[in-house]
């Protein structure tokens, strides 16, 4: 599985010019699954996001996760939209390939997977919804945006 995280002061997805989902400070996940991703890579995935300590401390050093976002014990924000272009393959000419995304099916299935999981572990879960044609708006924090990638375990 791919990400794109971004800390943000805040982010909102729209559908139709309606507001899916918002968080306020937090991280934006932008999220695809490749093919041959399972839950396994789902979980592994989620677990990474919800831990990796990007936001600062009292001392300015990135030594906080979106779960311990204030430092008090309260979360930020996870606002986690599918975006199956991450699996995009651009060596072959100027035309993107996506054939390493995951099927669609497969892809909204695992999608679903992972909101659903990060819904049972974080308080503050917002979405978009697969396949929709979103407009995404966030107010990027540093900026900070960090890649990750899950590599399928038959990959590994």
């Amino acid at each position: 599985m791919i990400s794109i995280l971004q800390r943000v002061k805040q982010a909102r997805v729209e559908i139709d010019g309606q507001v899916a989902g918002s968080i306020g400070p937090g991280l934006l996940a932008l999220v695809c699954a490749e093919r041959g991703d399972t839950e396994a890579e789902a979980d592994k995935l989620l677990a990474k996001m919800l831990k990796l300590r990007i936001f600062a401390d009292d001392a300015g050093k990135m030594n906080r996760s979106v779960q311990d976002l204030d430092g008090q014990g309260a979360c930020g924000g996870l606002l986690i939209v599918s975006q199956f272009t991450l699996a995009a393959d651009t060596g072959g000419g100027n035309r993107p390939s996506f054939t390493r995304a995951a099927p669609p099916a497969e892809g909204e299935r695992l999608y679903d997977y992972i909101v659903q999981r990060a819904r049972a572990l974080h308080p503050d879960v917002a979405t978009g919804r697969f396949g929709a044609d979103m407009q995404v708006h966030l107010l990027n924090d540093g900026p900070v945006t960090i890649p990750l990638s899950i590599p399928p375990a038959a990959a590994a």
